[in-house]
């Protein structure tokens, strides 16, 4: 799950014979649309504005021009990392008010300030989630939310992560919330692949990421 997450994704990345969670559908029904999910739009517009936002971070936090193109070679699968983590943070909302979970502002603010705490306080954490999930500031909370959201709905279902049984069922209860979101993927950001947990590149090559830089012309 491109390893963004602490739970979510490490919980789903552990997962290896399973339904498909999304499935990439090759038609051109919602132009302009970076994926479909549960009949509302994650247009290109709002992925681009995210990963905008993780880019004007980095570049906050890097000392020099070198420096800053040396995070971006790191991180040249941004957008479409982006994107997954958008449907999933979706799927797995759905997944959790199915199973009646819900989370609160104070859990969130318990999580963080426990967090804080562990890596040495409010700055320190954004750095390390910025660095190691490639999640910008003001996203953090909704991103701990996430985290909380996968825990509580883990526990609902009685599934212990530590098991096989326990992540077929964790699985199981995202399968079910995917199936009823109609998750559609744009072609253009790849495909699901199951047995991996990942999304993986569509094989069109003619197909370039609208945010990749232009490649100079022969002269």
């Amino acid at each position: 799950m491109h390893r963004r997450r602490r739970t979510a994704l490490v919980l789903c990345a552990t997962i290896v014979t399973a339904a498909p969670l999304l499935t990439a559908c090759g038609n051109d029904a919602h132009p302009g649309a970076a994926a479909v999910v549960g009949g509302q739009r994650i247009t290109v517009a709002q992925l681009e504005n995210r990963v905008n936002e993780v880019r004007a971070a980095q570049r906050a936090a890097t000392a020099d021009d070198a420096q800053y193109e040396q995070t971006i070679a790191r991180t040249g699968g941004l957008t479409r990392d982006t994107l997954h983590s958008m449907v999933l943070d979706e799927v797995l909302k759905r997944a959790a008010e199915d199973a009646g979970v819900g989370v609160t502002r104070k859990d969130i603010q318990t999580f963080r300030t426990s967090l804080e705490r562990q890596v040495g306080g409010p700055k320190a954490l954004e750095t390390t989630w910025l660095q190691q999930y490639g999640v910008a500031p003001q996203r953090l909370d909704d991103n701990l939310r996430t985290e909380i959201e996968a825990q509580k709905l883990a526990a609902a279902l009685g599934a212990d992560m530590n098991t096989d049984a326990g992540q077929a069922t964790f699985w199981k209860a995202l399968s079910d919330a995917s199936k009823k979101l109609d998750v559609d993927l744009n072609p253009r950001y790849g495909s699901w692949d199951v047995q991996k947990s990942s999304r993986v590149d569509a094989k069109t090559p003619w197909v370039r990421e609208i945010t990749a830089p232009a490649q100079p012309q022969p002269a």
